[in-house]
């Protein structure tokens, strides 16, 4: 129910002030895993997507989210953990393998999980090749990846600026699924079939950015 309730709020505050395009949503399928693979422009990406997405989306988030002292830290820890995401402790050496292992058991209880392959913001705005894990987790969770591709979210809250703009412009738009079990081949390596998976997500991303392709 709290949950619920702060994301009404919320998106009743995006809608008003910021007004995001948003198109594609009939893309996200009802019910059933699937994972939303998006660019990664600003913080706020991760506000933004879980509010538009008509379901339940959770996310990773580095732990400090949940770490912060006085007032600050109490309202950040009380809001990522009414979101559902999932911290990670980026100090841990196997936190890229545990945070993948807590997103497959996501997708196994049939949830939304959300990724963003490029692993980390742009910060000159172009978009860098994807890691592979959101394919082992498409792969390994028989989940369909719904690319998704957002625009001026690094107007609003450019990288290293704590507060927002209130600057219209978002653009949010979701892809076609695309399923994993295309790049099961008889013969094929597990790496290869990966790599394969995230190009093709990688590609639909870019094909609906317009973003320009990090060397």
């Amino acid at each position: 129910m709290t949950y619920r309730i702060l994301k009404l709020v919320l998106s009743l505050l995006v809608y008003v002030f910021l007004r995001p395009q948003v198109t594609g949503l009939h893309h996200i399928p009802r019910r059933g895993p699937v994972i939303i693979a998006s660019n990664h422009l600003s913080f706020i990406d991760s506000i933004i997507l879980p509010l538009v997405v008509p379901r339940h989306v959770t996310f990773i988030a580095k732990a400090e989210y949940w770490t912060g002292r006085g007032v600050r830290g109490r309202v950040s820890r009380w809001f990522f953990t009414t979101m559902g995401h999932i911290p990670v402790d980026r100090e841990d050496p196997r936190a890229g393998q545990r945070s993948l292992e807590d997103a497959l058991q996501v997708l196994r209880r049939g949830d939304a999980f959300g990724i963003y392959p490029e692993g980390t913001r742009s910060r000159d705005g172009r978009l860098q090749k994807g890691h592979t894990g959101v394919a082992w987790l498409a792969l390994a969770g028989a989940a369909p990846v719904v690319p998704v591709a957002l625009r001026g979210t690094d107007k609003v809250q450019p990288v290293g600026k704590r507060i927002p703009r209130l600057t219209r412009g978002i653009r949010v738009d979701f892809g076609t699924p695309i399923d994993p079990s295309r790049q099961i081949e008889a013969g094929a390596r597990p790496a290869q079939a990966r790599r394969r998976l995230t190009d093709e997500v990688m590609t639909s991303i870019h094909r609906m950015s317009g973003q320009q392709l990090a060397a």
